[in-house]
């Protein structure tokens, strides 16, 4: 591997008053660091490319003897692990809350001793009981759907007293929470995954980690953690990174504030730390044969450190894609964060794709807006006319709700016909798309601003449910109509180059409340007319002569319709309309 050094953080009682040493071909110690705590040592290794698999075994020695003797082991990689694809735009990825999507294993359930030790569906903040297996029974649902990339919320394991269902306060980077099952069943889940032509991504923490990992608990030096004496919390003002005004109090209690009383935040300017992650990160790909990674709380980690971390995976994999979740609707916040963006401060950033927050805001503006002076459409074009503040705008990621959101069907006022229209935007519109699981059966989240509602039980996910989403038992027709629209988009987009690597192109919406936009290729057009309007509109051709002729024939994938279009074109009243144009 380009990434070659391994430093090893090692554990236990006065460790650092030892001497590690090890006798491995083409594998040698070349520093060893000892911090303030002396239950801490550190071992950096190099491993030289003509290195073998095997256990090293590394001996720790007082006063010549040996007393101390643990195998650390160098895997074999896959073949062509370096050159893995990774998630574009031709993919869409199904987002999964494991604890609440479907309990495959109820022996799982209940882990001593793990401090949080109750199931309770019927209380959102407590464990449900969804673990690792419940996806794997659901592969073929999820295919079938048309998917092709797989996301899950953190899987690794959350030892907290309450409220640990949700994956995001890590107590142990390097195990799956034994409720959601093993290592080795996550490498199943990903094998099994990938025999069905999906993907699965990865779901990173850097910023922070519980307060029970024992890390946290004993820590090495005073400066693993920001604010260690004081726990501040975070201001979780964003902008005071870019903002040239900005105190240096405010971007400090920006980036190194916690996130929450029990998430402590990592201090990434080590550079102990920061090795770490960098490390963890790269293992879980090889080892679990990852295929992408979306990182949370991006913006709220050191800047520096976060453009090493992602220039380490992409010099490693270069085909590899991460998104980062910069939760804000200013655009140009967002796109600082971008690859190849040339910022006013010079900062170089190597992400690859953002998660598009603002068109996220935006079209549910569009669709539930009923008076507007001009379009209700203009809120939507308007966010994607700033386009132009990326470099990549292709890579932004796209999503009608996640497990931070409300349920999309519950932010239209569950109106049937404006989540047909916002799900066929989804569809077509630049970006990658990701939809969180249930979406496709319109769930719903009746407490607004609840977490735990927006990440509700998946129907038919446990024994005696009343809905079953695969199966289709119990869902209401309005919902048994949903799931056939979505997947039946999703395979067509599955199978539309154009859609997979065209170019983007629109036509400001006007009065008529029809948004008309296109995606094309040399070879192909396909043409997205969307329709708020209470009433069918007629089109004059004319206005989109830039694109295509007064007359021309298309199949409009929704109806299965042919359409011969000569000067005009009808769109009906609350109507998405897919055009594959076939002859000009």
């Amino acid at each position: 591997m380009k990434y070659n050094t391994i430093t090893l953080l090692i554990y236990g009682n006065d460790i650092s008053d030892l001497q590690p040493t090890i006798a491995y071909p083409n594998v040698q110690i070349i520093k060893k660091d000892t911090v303030e705590n002396k239950n801490y040592l550190f071992v950096t290794f190099k491993i030289n490319p003509a290195a073998k698999p095997g256990d090293i075994k590394v001996n720790f020695s007082k006063k010549g003897k040996i007393v101390l003797t643990r195998n650390f082991p160098l895997l074999q990689r896959e073949k062509n692990s370096a050159q893995r694809a990774s998630y574009t735009q031709k993919d869409a990825i199904y987002l999964i809350v494991p604890d609440r999507f479907s309990n495959g294993d109820k022996t799982n359930d209940i882990v001593p001793p793990l401090l949080q030790t109750d199931i309770d569906r019927n209380n959102e903040n407590k464990r449900h009981g969804g673990d690792l297996q419940g996806i794997i029974n659901h592969l073929d649902y999820i295919q079938s759907l048309g998917f092709t990339q797989i996301w899950c919320t953190p899987l690794v394991e959350n030892n907290e007293p309450e409220y640990s269902y949700h994956g995001y306060a890590a107590t142990d980077f390097y195990k799956i929470d034994p409720r959601f099952g093993t290592n080795e069943q996550l490498k199943q889940f990903v094998q099994e995954a990938k025999k069905r032509n999906m993907g699965v991504i990865w779901d990173v923490v850097l910023n922070h980690c519980g307060t029970e990992y024992y890390f946290i608990k004993d820590l090495p030096s005073k400066d693993w953690v920001n604010f260690s004496d004081t726990h501040t919390r975070c201001n979780f003002l964003k902008t005071t990174l870019t903002d040239r005004y900005a105190t240096e109090i405010d971007k400090k209690e920006y980036t190194d504030g916690w996130f929450d009383s029990q998430m402590a935040d990592l201090n990434q300017r080590n550079p102990l730390m920061a090795k770490y992650l960098i490390q963890n990160t790269i293992w879980w790909i090889e080892y679990a044969g990852l295929s992408g990674l979306r990182e949370d709380t991006y913006s709220y980690a050191d800047k520096d450190f976060l453009a090493g971390w992602a220039k380490a995976i992409l010099d490693e994999y270069p085909h590899f894609n991460i998104a980062g979740e910069e939760m804000s609707r200013i655009i140009a916040q967002t796109s600082y964060w971008q690859k190849d963006k040339r910022n006013f401060d010079g900062y170089k950033s190597w992400l690859p794709t953002l998660m598009d927050f603002s068109l996220n805001d935006n079209i549910v503006s569009s669709l539930t807006t009923t008076n507007y002076w001009f379009s209700t459409w203009r809120d939507t074009y308007q966010s994607v006319a700033q386009d132009y503040q990326f470099p990549h705008p292709e890579n932004q990621l796209i999503f009608p709700d996640n497990h931070d959101l409300d349920r999309f069907y519950s932010r239209l006022n569950k109106n049937f016909d404006d989540w047909k229209l916002g799900i066929a935007m989804y569809m077509t519109m630049r970006g990658i798309p990701q939809f969180l699981y249930g979406t496709e059966v319109l769930m719903t989240n009746e407490k607004a601003g609840s977490d735990g509602q927006r990440r509700g039980d998946f129907y038919g996910g446990w024994d005696n449910d009343l809905k079953n989403a695969a199966t289709g038992q119990g869902l209401t027709d309005v919902e048994r109509a949903g799931k056939l629209y979505f997947s039946k988009l999703l395979h067509w987009r599955k199978t539309n180059s154009t859609i997979a690597n065209g170019k983007f192109i629109h036509y400001a919406p006007q009065k008529n409340d029809v948004y008309v936009y296109f995606r094309y290729t040399d070879k192909q057009k396909v043409m997205v007319l969307l329709n708020k309007s209470g009433d069918s509109v007629t089109l004059d051709l004319n206005r989109y002569s830039q694109m295509i002729p007064n007359k021309f024939i298309a199949t409009d994938i929704i109806s299965d319709r042919e359409i011969k279009a000569d000067n005009t074109l009808t769109i009906q009243a609350k109507t998405a309309m897919i055009l594959e144009i076939e002859k000009e």
